[in-house]
């Protein structure tokens, strides 16, 4: 089958998604694509112009970036809970004008201060709209299902492509923005969330939340004394610091392989252009099969992908032959991510009796975040241990391998009792 064909027929299928989707759910989704590339405009280029335009040293840079990665992914449990108690509506709305606010000082601020508020603006944005955003997919697609319409699962996998294609226009159209100036970049970011807000307005419904008139702290009490849920959560997070490594120890492997860094870019439009064409396919094919076999087989995947680089690693390959090794790296890293994502994000509300989905997605993502923490730590702790040549430039990926690895055996107890 030829390309073009194979191409014409994504198109079709994924339209035919869009068109068969429910108004809020495309409202949604479409909206996620949106607001990924309005992130991605700014963000990979905020550290050049905290270094090169503001002056800040490369520790300040980091704590820059360490307090946003903290405000969005730690915090997330705070949105899925606000969305609850709320509603979805002014969850997301209150996250894309913190959001405007944010990309607006990013533009104004010269100050460390005025940066680090900024930063924890954009950071918290996200922490409010994508929690609100799974559940409200979540319930409606259940809806929808219920009616004959597609599948939750596929719903999720709709919304996997369309975050993948905001996350690939992005920094494409913000690398166009910055041959003018970063300032500019940042407000047509912040011009493109005033458009989401202007469309929430109108077509998002306005339902109050299910548990309003709940006690605060209930829904995180009901969250933690789930259990099963929580293992759930803490198997999951292996998927975050294994995606994670997409910005550790990949850019290493590539410098390492070509000299500098300046290929990097091709590996992540690589990821994104794998997960837009096959995501939908790939769930479609998978998704009459029993979570119990698809998740734990996704995170064996990944598992495999890292594994794929420690048996070349002491090879010590070079030029484009070295690269290759961190190719299949990213594409079976993506690939696993695909098998397990659409039908993990479709547990959740099965693990959570169908009740306070906010809290239980918000949860999931602040478990995730501290995984990566943790992960990220220990990562970096072996890779200034290990040698950079020999056997041992094998430990770090093989380390790797491990979370998701005995993710693979928790996910098959946990999945194991919903049977």
């Amino acid at each position: 089958m030829s390309t073009g064909v194979k191409q014409a027929r994504w198109r079709w299928s994924f339209i035919d998604d869009l068109q068969r989707a429910t108004p809020t759910i495309r409202l949604l989704v479409l909206t996620q694509l949106t607001f990924n590339v309005g992130f991605f405009m700014v963000l990979p280029y905020l550290s050049v112009h905290l270094t090169s335009d503001l002056g800040l040293g490369a520790a300040l840079v980091g704590v820059v970036l360490g307090v946003r990665t903290f405000s969005q992914q730690g915090l997330f449990f705070i949105g899925g809970t606000l969305a609850d108690r709320w509603g979805i509506k002014p969850v997301v709305l209150v996250g894309c004008v913190l959001r405007v606010l944010g990309f607006v000082g990013l533009a104004f601020f010269d100050s460390l201060t005025g940066v680090l508020v900024a930063t924890v603006l954009v950071g918290f944005a996200a922490a409010l709209f994508s929690p609100a955003v799974e559940s409200a997919v979540a319930i409606e697609a259940g809806k929808s299902e219920s009616d004959g319409g597609p599948r939750r699962v596929e719903t999720f996998a709709l919304l996997s492509v369309c975050s993948q294609i905001g996350s690939f226009t992005g920094p494409l159209v913000g690398s166009l923005l910055l041959l003018v100036d970063f300032r500019l970049a940042c407000l047509v970011a912040a011009a493109i969330f005033l458009v989401i807000v202007a469309a929430h307005v109108k077509w998002l419904p306005n339902e109050p939340g299910e548990h309003r008139d709940d006690p605060w702290l209930s829904g995180w009490t009901d969250v933690v004394r789930n259990k099963l849920f929580v293992l759930f959560a803490v198997a999951m997070s292996a998927q975050l610091v294994a995606y994670n490594q997409l910005y550790l120890l990949l850019p290493l492997e590539v410098e390492r392989a070509w000299g500098s860094q300046t290929v990097l870019g091709w590996f992540f439009a690589i990821s994104a252009v794998f997960v837009v064409t096959a995501q939908l396919p790939i769930t479609r094919a998978t998704a009459r099969r029993s979570p119990r076999v698809v998740i734990p087989v996704g995170f064996a995947v990944m598992a495999v992908s890292f594994v794929v680089v420690a048996a070349t690693s002491p090879l010590q390959l070079e030029g484009f032959v070295g690269l290759v090794p961190a190719a299949m790296f990213v594409l079976l890293l993506a690939l696993g991510q695909m098998l397990a994502m659409p039908q993990a994000r479709e547990l959740v509300p099965r693990l959570a009796g169908e009740r306070r989905l906010g809290s239980y997605y918000g949860f999931m993502a602040s478990v995730g975040g501290i995984g990566v923490l943790i992960g990220s730590v220990a990562l970096g702790a072996v890779i200034d241990a290990a040698p950079d040549d020999g056997p041992g430039s094998a430990i770090p990926w093989l380390v790797a391998a491990t979370f998701p690895i005995a993710s693979v055996l928790g996910l098959r107890i946990v999945l194991g009792k919903l049977d």
